[in-house]
């Protein structure tokens, strides 16, 4: 260790800086948040140095910064020149400011941009509310030595307060909850640490679209209950010793109901554990995530939600398709192709009206009967359409075509992952439909991929056909009743 790391209190005290120029403006700014008093000047003279706590050269000439470093050694002043370690008794880290947490990183002035790279990602780890929990951690801490005086046990419970519910309250900038939930946590000291859920988007499949929140809560997580389509890859970002739990749906395969869902969840966040309810996709977008809210508001166990990349978002991206355009699509619907009695139940007329984009979730069992609501809703049958399989992940492909041609083309496209219908005048942004003919493209092969092997990509495109008789009828039929 080259350099002893240490924080002076600057605040107050005066702080010599000799030089000019954006680094000198840059410590500048620097010292004066940490309150120091600047007296600052662009030439230097050794009287300067009278009754200051530390002294500082950037910008200033050569012979100045020399001479600055030697009287300042000379009166056993610490000084700084930036860029000239020769010339230094101290160095000025890369800063991470999380007032009152503040961290340091230094690479002993060899590589001062390599000490900003690591303090990017140091930044990017640590939430912004932290210092919201070390000023938690402040008020409470006479009160903490009092009850608890043996270190072990005053250590233990700190570690269980300030990873558990009065935490990711201050975190989350509830400030008066957290104070109470530390208190409670305080006089139960001698009992098991609260519980907390968390009820977190895992996005749709790859570990780079988590939210930096959803992946520190997975590396804190006691227990975590995941859906089927959560991937291993996310999985992985987990705490090895975690549980994992998996409490999926598939279509016929339920291993848990949802009452028994939100029951286990009260029950292991009662136990003292922070529970993190893993979904694919977003919590609140088809995740059944409200019902899981209002089970632990009900029990009395604090949750929080942490949202994700919802696979319309997903799949649209995948395609290369805005989900909105100012010149075809004002309006987004989302909409789910199964409901809680298990069949389809949509307002077409509404999904009907031009100037607008659909995205149906769990399109694949009910694809033909949307596909003919719709059309019989009025619905041009030439409309753009897209069938999205595994969007958001390394094993993506898509069928493009129209409405009423999607249920034909997919009928020997069809493979093992989740698929996202999209329909609109937006699926013919991305310029690979043609507006006549019938065309196939297929780069890699008509037949679903083997998992993990390839993104193939199916291209269709169908012409724009005319209505047929018996959709006239029902068009006409439709509108008399209006």
């Amino acid at each position: 260790m080259r350099y002893f790391p240490a924080f002076l209190d600057l605040r107050g005290r005066t702080v010599l800086l000799v030089g000019e120029g954006e680094a000198a403006d840059g410590k500048a700014a620097l010292l004066a948040a940490a309150g120091a008093v600047v007296r600052r000047t662009v030439r230097f003279h050794t009287a300067l140095l009278d009754g200051v706590a530390i002294a500082v050269g950037a910008g200033a000439p050569e012979e100045d910064l020399r001479a600055l470093s030697a009287a300042a050694r000379a009166r056993g002043v610490p000084v700084n020149v930036v860029d000239r370690p020769e010339l230094c008794t101290f160095v000025v880290p890369a800063i991470v400011d999380r007032d009152p947490v503040t961290v340091a990183i230094s690479t002993a002035g060899t590589a001062p941009v390599l000490a900003r790279t690591i303090r990017g990602k140091i930044e990017a780890l640590l939430p912004p509310g932290l210092g919201r929990l070390a000023e938690l951690a402040g008020r409470f801490a006479a009160r903490v030595r009092r009850v608890l005086p043996d270190p072990g046990a005053r250590r233990r419970f700190l570690e269980a307060a300030l990873t558990g519910a009065p935490a990711e309250l201050a975190l989350a900038g509830r400030t008066r909850e957290a104070e109470a939930a530390f208190a409670r946590a305080l006089a139960a000291a001698d009992r098991a640490p609260p519980g907390m859920v968390f009820l977190v988007g895992a996005g749709p499949g790859s570990a780079d679209l988590l939210t930096l929140r959803a992946l520190r809560l997975l590396g804190e997580a006691d227990v975590i209950l995941h859906d089927r389509l959560v991937s291993e890859e996310v999985l992985a970002m987990a705490r090895r010793d975690a549980a994992r739990i998996h409490v999926g749906k598939a279509p016929g395969e339920h291993r848990m109901t949802q009452d028994e869902i939100n029951a286990l969840i009260v029950r292991l966040a009662r136990e003292g554990n922070r529970v993190v309810r893993l979904k694919g996709g977003d919590p609140f977008v088809f995740g059944r995530g409200g019902e899981e809210l209002a089970a632990c508001r009900e029990a009395g166990i604090p949750c929080e939600v942490v949202p994700g990349v919802t696979a319309a978002l997903a799949c649209a991206a995948e395609a290369g398709i805005p989900l909105t355009h100012r010149a075809v699509a004002r309006t987004l619907t989302l909409v789910t192709g199964h409901t809680r009695e298990g069949r389809v139940d949509i307002d077409f007329d509404a999904l009907a009206r031009p100037g607008q984009t659909i995205a149906v979730y769990m399109a694949r069992s009910s694809l033909s009967e949307i596909v003919c609501g719709l059309l019989a809703a009025g619905l041009d049958p030439g409309t753009p359409a897209v069938l999205v399989e595994n969007g958001g992940t390394d094993r993506a492909r898509r069928l493009e075509g129209t409405v009423a041609a999607l249920p034909r083309l997919a009928a020997r496209w069809w493979g093992d992952g989740p698929v996202m219908l999209l329909i609109g005048e937006v699926v013919a942004a991305n310029g690979k439909l043609a507006a006549v003919g019938a065309t196939v493209a297929t780069r890699i092969g008509d037949s679903p991929p083997r998992r993990g092997r390839g993104r193939p990509h199916t291209t269709v495109s169908s012409p724009r056909s005319a209505p047929s008789p018996a959709l006239r009828a029902a068009r006409r039929s439709k509108a008399r009743g209006r």
